[in-house]
């Protein structure tokens, strides 16, 4: 029980991290983002990004979740995005393609319009493809779509949590993290672990949830010593 001990005396520094994130449901602002992806207006609503999403990838998600909660159409974008995803694995030209950007920006426009319309997606999934590629953007399709489904389950109260260890954490020790991470979410959250293993670490873990990383693995703490032991002794 010694790491989930660890685990739990991070309990503070992980609630005041959160507690300063959580200040605002914005993210910064992209130019080619101001275009409403739905055909038809949606009806005005404000709406806040539950997850502080930050880059490229973190920014697209959290303006397409923006325009799916008011379309009502969160379920059926996150179902086309990864169709698009799977397609794309299936598909090495494809996957190529979207990462190509020496392509004309009209045929990656009308690659992306015929696809939409081929997989029958709606409106707002095919709109936004087409700002992706008429911004040299298709090639973070992966990245956008790992967000937005983040955002999708923090949406429904839950939250992914990824924890890399050197081992697999024992079911007591996984089922205590769990706890933690739940007492620092708060009520109403559903916690869902995803174990990793990565010997490189050394030891100890890497708790990653959200856009998130709480490292706590040897392998940082003696690269941190390796540093304090380089700098100059001030006498």
């Amino acid at each position: 029980m010694a790491m989930t001990g660890r685990i739990r005396s991070t309990v503070p520094l992980l609630r005041k991290a959160l507690c300063s994130d959580s200040r605002s449901g914005l993210y910064p602002a992209l130019p080619e983002l101001s275009r409403n992806y739905a055909s038809v207006p949606a009806k005005e609503q404000k709406v806040k990004v539950p997850v502080t999403m930050y880059g490229v990838s973190g920014n697209y998600a959290s303006a397409l979740y923006i325009s799916a909660v008011k379309a009502n159409a969160l379920e059926k974008v996150e179902s086309e995005l990864l169709d698009l995803i799977e397609a794309s694995k299936k598909s090495p030209k494809f996957s190529q393609f979207m990462k190509d950007l020496s392509v004309p920006t009209e045929t990656r426009v009308k690659a992306v319009t015929d696809i939409s319309a081929q997989a029958k997606f709606g409106d707002l999934t095919k709109n936004f493809l087409v700002v992706l590629a008429e911004n040299g953007r298709l090639k973070h399709i992966d990245a956008i779509a790992k967000r937005f489904a983040e955002l999708t389950m923090a949406h429904k109260g839950e939250l992914k949590a990824t924890v890399t260890t050197v081992i697999p954490l024992p079911p007591e020790e996984e089922k205590e993290l769990k706890e933690t991470l739940q007492e620092v979410m708060g009520k109403g959250k559903k916690v869902n672990i995803e174990q990793k293993i990565d010997p490189s670490i050394l030891g100890g873990l890497v708790i990653e949830f959200g856009q998130k990383v709480f490292d706590m693995s040897i392998r940082t703490r003696a690269r941190q010593m390796e540093r304090l032991l380089k700098e100059p002794i001030n006498f």
